[in-house]
């Protein structure tokens, strides 16, 4: 019996170890990324389970039950692991992870509305763990203006442009519209067709001489005489002009040229001083009261037939005999009567016929 007693024990305790051992096995079912199978374990709970399997999963991978999770008999455990796409949706470039494994299953778990959008990759294409580029073009309302009358689309169009064709509206020369062609049109968005219309307009402005004045020994002081006329010239300006939508906008300055240099305008200035006597009888005589006769006592008088001027009422062959240049109604009143002197010492009276007798009062 002593020999019996402790063989017993042992037995006993080997069975109660087994009964102990076999109730921690459990069967449960391990789907990862699509792969299930079905396998025994003595995990606590589901992250020890994937560790006994050497499943690692990363923050953007799902593990359902969470990792925390205690595991039972009949369990069943799913890992999916994340995906990086790079989405470019309606213009706008981002990366994100999706655990679907088809385009059309990325685009409902990200929210992204596909009906009547454009897509760079057909919906059942497959997203692999390396990723996928994904365009996305969802479909917009834009609104056209053009010709006084609303275009309204629906485009997923990727430019204003292209959604400008759908309309059957055409840009012809010069039309544009209000925001660039080639932007990206958005939702709601409202484009001004713009109608132009012109081209170049040249204008030719004039350009104003100088004047040059150069002082002559030869002429009286006072006595200006023109020995070159002045000419303007011409200054070429063109300019881009056109109309938007009827209305004229403010031209363009696109050139300006000199195509006529002005021509500088040249006066003799008189610097010779006119001596007041001439010396004779005639320095005596009374002037004043004969330029009163003949001209009112007006230096600049002119005659009615343009013929006569000055003080004395002298033709310009006669002044110019005298020593006089120019015209005599533009000399200083000193210099006219001292011309008049030198020809009342030629002929007397006989120039003055009517005022001649003042000369003697």
């Amino acid at each position: 019996m002593r020999r019996l007693l402790p063989q017993a024990m042992v037995v006993a305790a080997l069975a109660g170890g087994t009964s102990a051992f076999v109730a921690q096995d459990k069967a449960v079912r391990l789907s990862v990324d699509g792969d299930a199978r079905t396998l025994h374990t003595y995990a606590d709970d589901v992250g020890e389970l994937l560790a006994d399997e050497d499943v690692h999963v990363g923050e953007h991978d799902i593990v359902a039950p969470a990792p925390g999770e205690r595991l039972a008999n009949g369990d069943e455990i799913a890992v999916r692991y994340g995906r990086p796409v790079t989405l470019t949706l309606d213009g706008e470039r981002r990366r994100v992870w999706t655990t679907a494994h088809t385009v059309d299953g990325a685009l409902r778990q990200l929210g992204v509305r596909a009906e009547g959008a454009y897509l760079s990759a057909s919906r059942s294409a497959a997203i692999t763990s390396r990723g996928l580029l994904l365009h996305v073009r969802t479909e917009r309302t834009v609104t056209f203006l053009a010709d006084g009358r609303e275009h309204t689309v629906r485009t997923n169009a990727a430019t204003v442009g292209e959604a400008l064709a759908a309309t059957g509206l055409t840009l012809r020369g010069q039309d544009t519209t209000s925001v660039p062609q080639d932007s990206f049109p958005r939702d709601g968005q409202t484009v001004t067709v713009m109608r132009i219309t012109g081209g170049k307009e040249v204008r030719d402005e004039p350009v104003p001489f100088t004047t040059v004045r150069r002082a002559d020994p030869t002429l009286p002081k006072g006595t200006e005489l023109v020995e070159r006329p002045g000419e303007p010239g011409t200054l070429r300006t063109s300019y881009r002009v056109r109309s938007v939508n009827g209305v004229r906008q403010r031209p363009r300055k696109l050139r300006s040229e000199i195509v006529k240099p002005p021509v500088a305008r040249i006066v003799r200035v008189g610097t010779m001083i006119v001596p007041a006597r001439v010396g004779g009888p005639a320095d005596g005589l009374n002037w004043r009261a004969m330029a009163h006769c003949e001209s009112g006592g007006r230096a600049d008088a002119v005659d009615g037939s343009g013929r006569y001027g000055g003080l004395y009422q002298l033709d310009q062959g006669t002044w110019h005999d005298l020593g006089g240049h120019g015209r005599p109604q533009d000399a200083p009143p000193a210099e006219q009567t001292y011309r008049a002197k030198k020809l009342y010492q030629q002929r007397g009276t006989g120039p003055w016929p009517t005022c001649g007798r003042k000369l003697h009062q």
